[in-house]
């Protein structure tokens, strides 16, 4: 048939490809509203199967991102492959239901095989959607278009919490991972039917024609470990999210604890505004990104990322020198305002960067270390040092224990620095 041409496909997928956005935007939403409602669940979690702040840790940290990272790795092999709107669809229909699941859990280890449940469905829906966003928006639009789709990160985690917390304060924290969960089964039958897949390449043509070969994996391993400015920005936004995993993980405990907010406070006065803020700090960093390049070159993207981050660092460790609730709150949303602005511009690097055909494995190497590292090490880390502070800091020991982990930030903007220094040398040598 005639609608089985290549140009009347592609002409069809770029038709298609304000719909595909919001489609991946939304399925990103519920990756991260169903991973971040532990945050604002820890404490009647905590209360109710009587666990200790490294338990926790592990849960909102470590257990997850092992199989999350891990077989991510695999899943991108196969979506260089295959179809990546059915793995997605696919991924989302099992986190859901073990998002769900949870809810049913009668102790630690009940609780921590639901969140390996979660992790395993979640592990297929990043690596693909980045390959397909690459493929639909040529690279001075790419930032921009990967801002929007990390808008998931920051209205999931945001409005994951302020759901989580109204129905866990009205009912209780099982019925809150019910409420959460269920809902994505439903979207991953929309995604199934009607996300758009995109030639290989579509926006690179030119790029699609010097790969005519499928790389190995170890090929694609080995090229990411050749590209210095890659590995840099591989750094820079790993460190960023060991922060990030580590204050939206234990932020809302941090706030009942030492600000002496209740779980609805925050659900209703924090959680709405940060989502908010943070997703304007996304778009903003897309669009700022996306003009840089236009004037500077791309590697201006990586610069206007480390000033962002700059300018909100003061405000991010402001926030753990405040006792008042309204002062510490404003330093935080200040700090949100600027610090969200990473999302697009890196992943948007790395896909730029990529080989056409390792596109999935590349955004799936990103995420095995962001992960690992970053969601592993970051909710964990502050946990393990919460304990081990609190004989000599008491209830403050969470306090100190997060301000630790932030102040690892400027190692990252300074990462993010020299990655756009190695961009700019790569381009200035051709």
């Amino acid at each position: 048939m005639e609608f089985n041409r290549p140009e009347i496909a592609d002409t069809l997928a770029l038709k298609r490809r304000g719909l595909t956005l919001a489609l991946l935007t939304l399925t990103y939403f519920f990756s991260f509203m169903d991973r971040q409602i532990l945050a604002i669940l820890l404490e009647a979690i905590k209360a109710d199967l009587k666990l200790s702040d490294t338990q926790l840790g592990l849960l909102s940290g470590l257990v997850f991102a092992i199989f999350y990272a891990t077989l991510g790795i695999p899943i991108a092999r196969l979506a260089d492959r295959t179809s990546r709107k059915r793995i997605i669809a696919i991924s989302l229909a099992v986190w859901s239901v073990m998002t769900a699941m949870s809810g049913l859990a009668q102790n630690f280890t009940q609780l921590m095989l639901a969140r390996i449940g979660v992790g395993v469905g979640e592990a297929g829906a990043g690596p693909p959607s980045h390959s397909i966003i690459a493929d639909l928006y040529p690279p001075e639009k790419r930032a921009s278009a990967m801002a929007i789709y990390s808008l998931g990160v920051l209205l999931g985690g945001g409005l994951g919490m302020m759901i989580g917390g109204v129905v866990a304060h009205a009912y209780n924290w099982r019925v809150a991972m019910m409420v959460v969960g269920l809902p994505g089964v439903i979207l991953a039958a929309i995604v199934w039917l009607f996300l758009a897949e995109p030639r290989r390449g579509l926006s690179d043509a030119q790029r699609a024609m010097e790969t005519p070969a499928m790389p190995s994996l170890g090929e694609g391993i080995a090229a990411m470990w050749r590209n210095p400015a890659a590995l840099y920005l591989v750094v820079a936004v790993t460190l960023t999210s060991l922060v990030g995993y580590a204050l939206t993980g234990w932020g809302p405990s941090y706030m009942q604890r030492s600000l002496g907010m209740s779980m609805l406070d925050v659900s209703k006065y924090v959680a709405l505004p940060a989502a908010i803020i943070g997703s304007s700090s996304a778009l903003l960093g897309g669009v700022a990104a996306d003009r840089a390049a236009k004037r500077h070159g791309l590697h201006a993207q990586s610069w206007v990322v480390a000033v962002f981050k700059l300018i909100a660092f003061p405000f991010a460790v402001g926030f753990y020198f405040v006792d008042d609730p309204r002062i510490a709150l404003a330093s935080y949303f200040i700090a949100a305002l600027f610090a969200g602005a990473y999302l697009g511009p890196s992943f948007a690097l790395i896909q730029h960067l990529a080989p056409i055909k390792l596109r999935s494995v590349w955004a799936a190497l990103t995420l095995l270390v962001i992960n690992l590292v970053g969601l592993g090490l970051g909710p964990f880390l502050v946990g393990r040092l919460s304990d081990a502070m609190q004989p000599t800091y008491g209830a403050q020991s969470l306090r100190w224990a997060m301000l630790c982990v932030a102040l690892l930030t400027p190692v990252a903007i300074f990462a993010y620095w020299r990655a756009g220094a190695l961009m700019k040398q790569a381009v200035d040598r051709k």
